[in-house]
């Protein structure tokens, strides 16, 4: 009986693959892709929209709320295959505010929102950074101040991956009772977004909260001890997520520098038969490997529901590998292809962008090596 209910897992999990593959293979437009780069929302809305009849944006929504009720390998896959094609935006961002939704306090935004955020109607985004260089979700200066039942939001955001076709955001913010998390409409008054641009020309939120009314009913989670336990557990799958997009886009600029590598030719010969550009492939396929291996473990805690500690080691130790291993074959890819590999005509530079943006978003290798550090040391106490 398992190893029927693992073969339907596994088939289930290919069908996904199969889907994904076809969408990209059927939309990716890499010229497209340029002529949109600093136009806002940054992503294709008609994408956005065959996603959400796919079912994608509901993956891991929860049956009760209007989703799949799959777990995060599903999704990964998903992720994985999006990537290739440079066309997974704003899928992660849309399910790291859900999924602080789906892990808050507050029901009656989970019924209301979470079917919207599945049909693609409503697309939320969280506001959790403020500066440069941390991952620590409690440094927080956005404050809440009491006015009679409802609270008044001051603050500055930034980083706000898919602000720019937003429909609301999930806020953390600090008030006398401790951290919390916030639902802000995206119409609120005192609320404005502004945009900066990232490597790859994509945007990042910015937003300005002057005063801005939360209501009991917009609580996502009352401030206190665990006012941001909904962020933490989310921020630990969605840095996982991001690093599953990464594997696609290494996947993808790996097969463009080996197929370049064939057709090319030096000195009358394909420039892959030269054994010192053959040792660099080999381990640029290692780097890829590695990223891959560690995902599947990844994916494998986060769907065992494991405890907080060994769910946030396991997510750091895997975006710190995704980071790295990104960032390093994108850039030899650009050295493999030579002069040519330099020139914003050819595709290898926004796989290349595209991997700066990811290894960066979440924190990046550094900022989660020592967090891994840090919670070993805790381990070990």
């Amino acid at each position: 009986m398992q190893e029927n209910n693992l073969s339907e897992a596994q088939q289930q999990i290919e069908m996904l693959r199969e889907s994904a593959a076809d969408f990209v293979g059927r939309n990716t437009d890499m010229k497209r892709l340029r002529e949109r780069r600093g136009i806002l929302p940054g992503y294709e809305p008609e994408h956005l929209r065959h996603m959400a009849e796919l079912g994608w944006l509901g993956i891991v929504v929860p049956e009760a709320h209007g989703g799949l009720g799959l777990g995060f390998c599903e999704l990964a896959v998903v992720l994985q295959e999006l990537g290739k094609g440079l066309m997974a935006d704003p899928l992660v961002p849309v399910a790291f505010a859900a999924r602080v939704l789906q892990h808050g306090d507050n029901e009656g935004l989970k019924q209301s929102l979470l079917p919207q955020v599945v049909d693609a109607s409503l697309l939320p985004c969280v506001a959790w950074q403020e500066g440069l260089g941390g991952i620590e979700t409690a440094a927080i200066e956005t404050r809440v101040e009491a006015d009679g039942a409802d609270l008044l939001l001051s603050g500055r955001k930034r980083f706000v991956a898919g602000a720019a076709g937003a429909g609301g955001f999930v806020v953390s913010a600090r008030g006398a009772a401790g951290c919390g998390l916030y639902w802000v409409d995206a119409q609120a008054a005192g609320l404005t977004v502004g945009h900066e641009q990232r490597a790859d020309e994509t945007p990042s939120g910015v937003l300005e909260f002057d005063r801005v009314r939360i209501t009991p009913a917009n609580v996502v989670s009352a401030a206190g001890p665990q006012g941001l336990a909904a962020l933490d557990r989310a921020l630990d799958e969605a840095a996982v997520l991001a690093g599953a997009e990464m594997l696609g886009v290494v996947e993808a600029a790996l097969h463009m520098a080996l197929g370049y590598m064939r057709t090319r030719v030096q000195f009358g010969k394909p420039i892959g038969s030269f054994q010192a550009l053959q040792h660099k492939a080999a381990d640029l396929y290692v780097q890829q490997e590695l990223v891959r291996a560690v995902l599947a473990e990844a994916v494998r805690v986060l769907d065992a529901d494991t405890p907080a500690q060994e769910r946030a080691s396991m997510a750091s130790r895997f975006k710190a590998r995704a980071s790295d291993g990104g960032l390093r074959v994108t850039r030899e890819v650009i050295q493999l292809h030579g002069a040519i590999g330099f020139t914003d005509e050819y595709d290898a530079g926004l796989y290349l962008k595209r991997a700066l943006v990811l290894s960066a978003w979440l924190g990046n290798a550094s900022a989660h090596r020592r967090r891994f550090a840090a919670l070993q040391q805790e381990v070990t106490v």
